[in-house]
């Protein structure tokens, strides 16, 4: 699933106004009006691509934003995993509009070409085990529509995107709702379904399968007790490892039988992958 066309351009009008404020003062002053660039986006290390089509939708907006015209046109497909030198985009038209719109596309697309890389790794640490990684709502503010759309490229699924979409009952909920059984009472009795509880103890995996719970996340267990929730859990939840998960961690966290692990890192804390836009004169 795309994200939808209206939320991305808000994305992008908002970086550019971030980036330009009232304009690109040093491109005005000493490039000559009706200039022509051409460029090539390209990779400079190796990754999983995300982000090329929103990247170029920035370069279309701000054209449309000064009436000049430019081409652009994407090399490589979305959840490629491509080679450093690997061009992934080219560009052609007005100098001072590519100029403008260059920081904000690379930004985008380096930010989203990291998420799609951290998450392709993960996904590749627990191929095999029949576990599903998951991404959480632990997004950078505003983008968290393109972040999530980037895990998907690295091969994660979505839990949910926003607090409308699932119930998860935490902590906080149960202490506030006077006990986990009572506050997944309440939740069944509002109609919803696929209830979730988060758990610290095995006490609490048993609590919330008799309280008729549909999954329990497993926070910050080890994995000798994550082997013995699977247990507790089989053929009556899902079950959902979370808290603390590296790559050096989640092969042996998926090999205790869970369903899913979530990683809250592939979007949260994902490094910015190096990836360049070369110019050269455009044609007259």
């Amino acid at each position: 699933m795309m994200p939808d066309r209206e939320s991305v351009r808000r994305i992008i009008e908002a970086a550019l106004l971030e980036d330009l404020g009232d304009g690109d003062i040093t491109s005005d002053a000493v490039i000559p009006e009706g200039a022509r660039f051409a460029g090539v986006m390209a990779a400079r290390e190796q990754m999983v691509v995300a982000g090329v089509g929103f990247a170029l939708e920035v370069f279309f907006i701000m054209a449309d934003r000064m009436s000049r015209e430019i081409k652009a046109e994407a090399l490589v497909e979305d959840g490629a995993a491509v080679a450093p030198g690997t061009e992934l985009a080219r560009l052609e038209g007005d100098a001072r509009v590519l100029l403008a719109a260059e920081r904000a596309a690379l930004n985008l697309l380096q930010h989203l070409s990291g998420v799609a890389t951290l998450t392709r790794a993960y996904a590749e640490a627990i191929k095999g085990t029949g576990a599903v990684l998951l991404d959480t709502r632990k997004t950078i503010p505003g983008l968290r529509g393109l972040a999530k759309y980037a895990a998907r490229m690295g091969g994660a699924k979505n839990h949910r995107m926003r607090l409308d979409d699932g119930v998860l009952i935490k902590d906080n909920h149960i202490a506030a709702s006077g006990g986990l059984a009572k506050a997944v009472a309440r939740a069944k009795k509002a109609g919803l379904t696929g209830v979730e509880v988060e758990c610290d103890t095995l006490d609490q995996v048993k609590e919330a399968i008799e309280a008729g719970a549909d999954a329990v996340l497993l926070d910050n267990m080890d994995r000798e007790t994550l082997r013995q929730a699977v247990s507790l859990a089989e053929n009556r939840c899902k079950t959902e490892a979370s808290g603390g998960v590296t790559l050096e961690t989640i092969r042996a966290i998926a090999e205790t039988g869970v369903d899913f692990i979530s990683v809250g890192r592939i979007t949260q804390s994902a490094p910015a992958m190096d990836i360049g836009l070369d110019w050269r004169a455009g044609k007259e």
